[in-house]
């Protein structure tokens, strides 16, 4: 297992972290899993015994029982651990239940706490932008976090480079501790965060942490042109989490996965996670299982490495077109910055 630096921070985390939506599975995440208290353990072994030393959940996971069932499940290991947890989400009825206020964060830090079993949190990440409450406000209370020990890393989610560059400024203008990380949506089939994210996190030295890196399971596979998905799956055109626009497009990627993992003999998700590490300013990508030997399987990406060739053959098959202003930037490209290459660099090579 490799180890990378998250974001400016000192912290090393494992390329791989456990996702434990599914610790619980109630309500939305019943779908994802439906985990207890022992399965966790010997999902935690797994992860441990292959090097993961990150597990990330959130306090609306199942109303807070995922938080519950990784505290128990890592018992006494906790210090050996990193944990990462979400406040912003609605936990309540209330209508100061949700938002990052300086109300709900710290009442939604004190029960995270004491669900995790735990007296501090090592990543604490804002789920969700929100646009009511003043920066200052949400980040004044970080900091008080992080200054009292409850929290020793603060991160965003789900948030637009423009809401990071803010929080980051803001942070900076009042010296309070800035965000270290952004985790958000990113895989083969869904590239958005290339435009304006990724860019911005070289830039600013953050490190992106990856959920859904399968596309919910779009990429393991088992969805194929002219193949019957097995049986209780959804069905392509009902995605939401990430959309399928184009599932003609998508049953390309697939198809190239699938052939990139028979060369290696391996699964077409390891493929899928493995050109997911490969990129730009990715520090972990986060997989969550059903079962132990999904949870082997998607492990094992953590040591395959794709050929420059496999990785432009991906590249290829889930390409899009530039939106404005970047193919403007790439028309009068000559003062690019390591920051702007990332996404334009493979199109100047491209004109030669």
């Amino acid at each position: 297992m490799e180890y990378r630096q998250l974001g400016k921070s000192g912290l090393r985390v494992s390329t791989i972290t456990l996702g434990t939506m599914g610790f619980g599975g109630t309500g939305f995440a019943r779908t994802v899993g439906q985990i207890d208290v022992d399965g966790a353990r010997r999902q935690i072994d797994i992860a441990r015994d292959a090097g993961v030393n990150l597990f990330d959940t959130a306090d609306m996971y199942s109303a807070g029982l995922s938080e519950e069932i990784l505290g128990k499940a890592l018992g006494a290991d906790r210090e050996d651990v990193l944990i990462a947890t979400k406040v912003r989400m609605p936990m309540g009825e209330g209508p100061n239940d949700a938002g990052l206020s300086r109300h709900h964060i710290m009442r939604s830090v004190e029960a995270s706490l004491r669900r995790l079993g735990t007296d501090h949190i090592d990543l604490y990440q804002v789920h969700e932008w929100d646009g009511v409450t003043p920066l200052e406000e949400t980040l004044t209370a970080l900091d008080d976090l992080v200054h009292a020990g409850k929290v020793r890393y603060i991160g965003c989610s789900n948030y637009a480079a423009w809401h990071m560059m803010k929080s980051l400024w803001t942070a900076d203008r009042h010296g309070l501790t800035p965000f270290v990380s952004n985790q958000v949506h990113y895989s083969v089939q869904t590239r958005d965060i290339e435009h304006e994210i990724v860019p911005a996190a070289v830039d600013q030295g953050i490190g992106i942490l990856v959920w859904s890196p399968l596309a919910g399971g779009l990429l393991t596979g088992k969805y194929r042109r002219g193949v019957d998905a097995p049986a209780g799956s959804r069905h392509v055109e009902g995605w939401d989490e990430p959309p399928v626009y184009d599932v003609e497009v998508l049953y390309d990627i697939v198809e190239e996965l699938v052939a990139i993992a028979d060369g290696h003999g391996v699964a077409p998700s390891q493929v899928a996670l493995a050109y997911v590490l490969a990129k730009p300013a990715v520090t972990s990508v986060i997989v969550g299982a059903r079962n132990e030997q999904q949870l082997q399987q998607n492990l094992g990406a953590a040591d395959l490495a794709l050929t420059a060739e496999e990785m432009e053959r991906l590249e290829q098959v889930s390409a899009t077109g530039l939106p404005y202003p970047f193919w403007h930037h790439l028309n009068a490209a000559d003062r690019l910055s390591p920051a702007d290459l990332t996404l334009l660099a493979r199109h100047l090579r491209d004109r030669g």
